[in-house]
């Protein structure tokens, strides 16, 4: 059993898991903004019904997401102590300053939130769930700085065998954070509105509380069209970034073997990783060059040109990351994008129109739409971290070097299949519990009497 392996099973299940709840948060907490804020702007009962409704399934979310994350930062320390140890200077900086200003931020305004409702003025119950909602996006963003950093490394100076931070504006301003957060971002707003939109659709098919639930549809479409497509134009851009700060996970990400100029794009390839070699392969000439460059020509560097390159730069060794895994998930990501758009523009479509949903070919399976969001969440973090391979710190250290060297494969081993466990009955308590609640609807409608102003209780 390989120490190494083993850490990166254990980290890369816990993560996934965690990142289950991430976007779902992200989006939701916008979304449960901008219900309140109709509802403040316009006095319309539905608003209010649609931000209670929704903000009881965001709780429940929330908590899981923060309970998966705390595990995952005392892996730093445990498994990956060498690691911790190289960027500990630099990675705890954005780390102190998420869990300080951000998580305290939304979860002190989340409680405001919850337990105001009808003892605060609508202004300043509404600006408590705005600044959760601002809490969130924070603390991705921190969270992504510290990430960038080891996608892109910046404002660091090398001393004694550790990476010491030199610039704090260069590690905040790194270019790759702001290609990869507004992705992130946008990619939440769309897991939200995805999330509404299926269980909208469902309760629709099943005419239950079928008003309610068409406008929470609506307004799910429109968030979710701009959102998905914000998605792909933004990682047009990042795609763009990859191809020079890390080229090799674009090399893999395409099965591209040799450099080409013009570079054909793969639309279907089955490889040979051992022999680095094409089995079958479809492929479109110039369409890559397109992609990198926004022209049909410029030379996208192939696995066996960049394996030859860093060997020179950083001695023997292999630094080909998992074709078939990032080739795979790169297409899973992408495939799912451009699906939800083609949905979601059909469902914009339809409800501004004010055509009946219930009467669109295959309606019954749309439910199903909640899955491609967190499909492609999973793909794109797995081509994100797997193709970055065989780097922790991409060009400063190997993940064979930030293992901790004391903890033996059967802890480890123990610990990864416990965690496992933990995070699956966990799963499962919340899709159970987001599934009773979403299917149970809101509350019933009761109005208030003549002379006030009336809401949905």
């Amino acid at each position: 059993m390989n120490p190494v392996t083993l850490s990166q099973w254990q980290f890369g299940i816990t993560s996934v898991y965690h990142f289950f709840f991430v976007p779902l948060t992200i989006g939701l907490s916008v979304l449960v903004a901008i219900m309140e804020t109709l509802y403040v702007a316009t006095g319309q009962p539905n608003y209010k019904s649609m931000a209670k409704f929704w903000g009881k399934l965001f709780l429940i979310n929330f908590a899981m997401g923060v309970v998966t994350g705390i595990v995952m930062e005392f892996q730093f320390g445990m498994n990956w102590s060498e690691y911790s140890r190289f960027v500990g200077d630099i990675f705890g900086a954005p780390l102190a300053i998420e869990a300080l200003l951000a998580f305290f931020l939304e979860s002190t305004f989340l409680g405001i939130w919850l337990f105001g409702w009808d003892k605060l003025s609508k202004g300043i119950h509404l600006a408590s769930i705005w600044l959760v909602a601002l809490g969130v996006n924070i603390s991705a963003l921190w969270i992504l700085i510290a990430n960038s950093f080891m996608q892109q490394p910046v404002g660091y100076a090398l001393e004694g065998g550790r990476a010491v931070m030199t610039d704090f504006g260069a590690l905040v301003f790194n270019p790759n954070v702001w290609v990869q957060f507004p992705h992130v971002v946008f990619s939440g707003f769309t897991t939200g509105s995805f999330f509404i939109i299926g269980i909208s659709i469902y309760q629709i098919l099943r005419k239950h509380q079928t008003e309610f639930f068409q406008h929470s549809l609506r307004l799910a479409s429109v968030v979710g069209t701009i959102a998905i497509f914000m998605v792909i134009l933004v990682g047009h851009s990042q795609a763009q970034h990859m191809v020079q700060t890390q080229p090799m996970k674009m090399a893999a990400a395409e099965a591209l073997w040799e450099s080409e100029d013009p570079a054909s794009f793969s639309l279907f390839t089955f490889g040979n990783e051992a022999e680095l070699r094409d089995v079958f392969a479809i492929r479109i000439p110039g369409v890559l060059s397109l992609l990198s460059y926004n022209r049909f020509d410029g030379e996208v560097k192939g696995i066996r040109n960049l394996q030859a390159e860093y060997e020179q730069a950083y001695g023997t060794g292999n630094y080909i990351p998992p074709i078939a895994i990032s080739y795979w998930s790169f297409r899973i990501m992408v495939g799912a994008g451009f699906l939800m758009f083609l949905l979601g523009a059909l469902l914009l479509y339809q409800t501004m129109r004010n055509k009946p949903v219930s009467k669109l070919p295959l309606i019954r399976f749309f439910p199903l739409v909640i899955a491609l969001p967190y499909l492609a969440n999973t793909a794109g973090w797995m081509l994100t971290e797997m193709g970055r391979q065989p780097w922790v710190v991409f060009g400063l250290m190997k993940t064979a070097d930030a293992v901790s060297p004391t903890v033996t494969p059967a802890w480890i081993l123990i610990t990864l299949i416990g965690f496992t466990l933990v995070y699956g009955v966990l799963m499962l308590v919340d899709v159970r519990l987001l599934a009773k609640y979403a299917k149970a609807g809101p509350e019933e409608i009761t109005l208030q009497p003549a002379g006030e102003q009336g809401y949905w209780e």
